[in-house]
């Protein structure tokens, strides 16, 4: 249970498996420590075989000698897999060949087999691995009439199911672990993915929220410099009135810069002032009059509290489209309507138009992030000229989403 739970936390947080961090590793090194270990159990392991085991060959200095190749051939096994497992595999056999005490010669096998089919060449691991066992039978059923240790006779048929299993059991073990690695490096790839594409979000998310801040304020700005410009030899005081509506539309924009600002030098920290909603529709009509836009608002439905995402997103969009009645239209007057409804909120804001020289040509990214917002909560936003001229954006946003709200 608690092993469970320790794999289950490390998963969450994209943590490989203790053996693949440990392989991955040492990918470009030597494993010569794990190869040593090796060695010496064969070594240890293979003398008190021969003990227990009189009738096969006594270990001598060749037998000695096989059962430190095997575990050299697995120094190869990072960087030359194929050559591990087939190079283990052909020094069991000449092993085996020599009649000598069965025991734990079939490490080194084992552990190449592992590395070859981990790494891929799963062909090669079952190749080696079935040759040896071929290898076996035949010297069992054969050659053991030429080969020590003298007298030997033939084995027995009806015993061979366990060199068959074992040799099943290596390969079949060999292949959960691959299947288990690559299911690791699935999970992680599509945790790296879903990390990318939240990064993706936060990033628009902010390019959206200065946009909307940037272009709404810095229009007024513009228009109110222009004025104030018009004004100042003729009119100071009215150009003081001008100078007065920018400062205040720069200090506001330049506080909701630092608040998105803030969340990037610290993620996930609370905002120091809270987001913006239709609350303050009545300031967004202020600064529109501030830049000679009049806007006339229009509730229908019982107003009702909205999620804040909804509630953001609707402000934004009332927002970016009185900018774009300033900067694109040269009617004077805007009508925004909130209509609530049972499941959603309906906005359309409207102009009369025309339509101003510039905006013929000039582009911006405006409308997108009307749409990005309104697609983020699983709303819609349409947005043309009218048929009776002017322009049109009609928005509709649910009271609830299946989506994550953004704030």
């Amino acid at each position: 249970m608690g092993r469970d739970r320790r794999v289950s936390w490390a998963r969450e947080r994209g943590a490989a498996p203790p053996w693949e961090r440990w392989s991955a590793g040492r990918a470009g090194r030597v494993p010569w420590r794990s190869s040593l270990v090796v060695a010496v159990i064969q070594q240890v392991g293979g003398h008190f075989a021969a003990l227990n085991q009189p009738d096969r060959a006594p270990l001598d200095t060749f037998a000695r000698l096989l059962l430190l190749i095997g575990p050299a051939f697995l120094l190869l096994r990072h960087r030359y897999p194929r050559t591990a497992v087939f190079g283990t595999c052909a020094t069991t056999a000449l092993y085996l060949g020599g009649g000598y005490a069965y025991g734990p010669v079939f490490l080194s096998v084992v552990v190449a087999c592992f590395a070859a089919v981990v790494a891929g060449h799963r062909v090669a691991a079952w190749g080696a691995v079935g040759t040896l066992w071929a290898g076996h039978l035949l010297i069992a059923h054969w050659l053991y009439r030429w080969l020590p240790p003298t007298g030997d006779g033939p084995g027995a048929w009806n015993e061979e199911w366990a060199p068959a299993a074992w040799a099943v059991a290596v390969v079949a073990g060999s292949e959960l672990a691959r299947v288990r690695r690559e299911s690791w490096a699935r999970e992680r790839a599509e945790r790296a993915a879903a990390e990318r594409r939240r990064g993706d979000e936060e990033r628009l998310r902010i390019a959206r929220e200065l946009h909307d801040v940037l272009a709404h304020s810095i229009s007024v700005i513009n228009v109110q410099a222009g004025v104030g410009l018009a004004l100042l030899d003729d009119h100071p005081e009215q150009a003081r009135t001008a100078l007065t509506t920018i400062k205040a539309a720069s200090k506001e924009a330049l506080g909701e810069v630092r608040q998105v600002l803030d969340t990037l030098r610290a993620p996930g920290a609370a905002p120091r002032s809270p987001a913006p909603g239709l609350d303050r529709l009545d300031e967004l009509t202020e600064q529109a009059a501030g830049a000679g836009l009049r806007v006339e608002i229009e509730t229908e439905g019982a107003r009702t509290e909205l999620p804040p995402g909804a509630d953001l997103a609707a402000f934004r969009i009332v927002q970016e489209a009185l900018t774009n009645v300033v900067r694109h239209s040269g009617s004077r007057v805007a009508r925004v309507r909130l209509r609530y409804v049972p499941d959603a909120l309906e906005l359309r804001v409207d102009d009369d138009g025309p339509a101003t020289a510039d905006s013929l040509t000039s582009g911006g990214n405006g409308l997108v992030g009307m749409r990005e917002r309104a697609a983020a909560l699983g709303g819609t936003v349409e947005a043309g000229p009218r048929p009776d001229g002017g322009f049109r954006v009609q928005v509709r946003l649910p009271r609830t989403t299946g989506r994550r709200e953004t704030r």
